[in-house]
């Protein structure tokens, strides 16, 4: 029988948890038998009980066959798995280049959640939709957490209250979640992207989508938006600094993985805006698509409240936890045999497409060669 271990993720803010009760019931009924460490679940609202009424046991197996987490493992994480465990977590490898090497040395086979390809068959597996699906619902409610207006046109018998206008920058999974609440809130969004294609789905949401010449080639393989020019930047922020400064909020969310963000919302754009004015930068932790953007904080700047929050998801961790623990748990349905041995096919083209590293070696090729790219200079 195999054996899945669901440790306490250890990283500071880390609130989620890789299984959910509901999961760890499914993984049982295909054969497969959880650990689940103490107090793994209780930051997501999930106690132990909870899970040990699922069919877990509550322990520690760091030797199991099957390790599931949220974060990279820490290197002493990765020393306590055993040679040839799975492990199922994020790495976010173009950040975190000396654990993947400790991860091949370990020879540990790493699938990354991160890198699980975005095609049709592989949608129940998105770790990064499902996760940026509750950053963008968060972005906008500490906007209007921040905010000193009301969101939503209001005729009262004072007066009426305008709607809050709201720019969103990208309209990738995050970008279109945070279009929707605030639409739903009652705001009048305007949004721009990269991509053309995003122009129908902005406007299926009521958002009015900003045009900017140039934009049509910059959809990449997988529905990513590719690195843009510097010629394409600078006709979006001309095009889109006006909306900026009468903005009430500001939203952005544009990230291009494996490379720094994109820089949108300059020092002079904040200066335009309105006093009172909010932005929230989801692309915090990979530069900030706002120049004025600190990790971690909440700052005013010109009189613009500027939030740069890290890791929103955990800011959810109950919703978070359970759609992340689906992503895990179909992905780990692929390599599950039906008497519940794990027997991964490393053939399949989900499976291929995140892994990470086997047998010693890292295997996905545009990691490898971006460590032998950096060791060579």
């Amino acid at each position: 029988m195999t054996t899945a271990f669901v440790p306490r993720e250890t990283t500071a803010g880390e609130t989620r948890a890789a299984a959910s009760p509901e999961t760890v019931k499914l993984f049982v009924k295909a054969g497969v038998k959880v650990v689940v460490e103490a107090g793994a679940g209780e930051r997501a609202a999930f106690p132990d009980a909870a899970y040990q009424a699922a069919g877990a046991a509550i322990g520690s197996a760091w030797d199991a066959e099957l390790v599931l987490k949220v974060q990279p493992p820490s290197k002493a994480e990765i020393a306590r798995l055993k040679a040839g465990a799975r492990l199922l977590s994020f790495v976010v490898p173009s950040s975190n280049p000396e654990l993947v090497r400790a991860l091949a040395e370990a020879r540990v086979t790493c699938f990354a959640m991160d890198l699980v390809p975005r095609i049709t068959r592989a949608q129940s597996m998105d770790a990064l939709s499902s996760q940026a699906t509750v950053a963008g619902y968060k972005a906008v409610v500490l906007a209007a957490a921040h905010s000193p207006k009301l969101f939503p046109l209001l005729m009262t018998a004072a007066g009426t209250v305008p709607p809050a206008k709201v720019v969103v920058f990208g309209a990738g999974v995050a970008g279109l979640i945070a279009i929707g609440i605030a639409r739903r809130l009652g705001c009048s969004v305007e949004a721009t992207d990269v991509r053309r294609a995003a122009k129908e789905q902005v406007e299926s949401l009521g958002g009015r989508f900003i045009d900017v010449p140039g934009g049509a080639d910059m959809e990449g393989a997988g529905g990513y938006a590719k690195e843009q020019s510097e010629e394409f930047l600078r006709r979006q922020r001309e095009e889109v600094a006006k909306r900026v400064a009468e903005a009430d909020v500001v939203i952005t969310t544009a990230q291009i993985p494996g490379r720094t963000a994109p820089r949108l919302v300059s020092e002079e754009m904040v200066r335009s805006m309105r006093p009172g004015a909010v932005i929230v930068d989801l692309a915090v932790e990979s530069g900030g698509n706002c120049a004025l953007s600190v990790p971690g904080e909440i700052a005013v700047r010109h009189g613009v409240t500027i939030i740069g929050v890290r890791n929103l998801p955990a800011t959810v961790p109950l919703h978070a936890t359970e759609l992340y623990a689906k992503n895990v748990l179909a992905l780990t349905r692929l390599m599950l045999e039906k008497d519940g041995a794990l027997k991964p096919d490393l053939s399949d083209e989900v499976l291929a497409g995140c892994l990470l590293t086997h047998a010693g070696e890292i295997t996905h090729k545009a990691t490898a060669e971006a460590l032998a790219a950096a060791v060579r200079t």
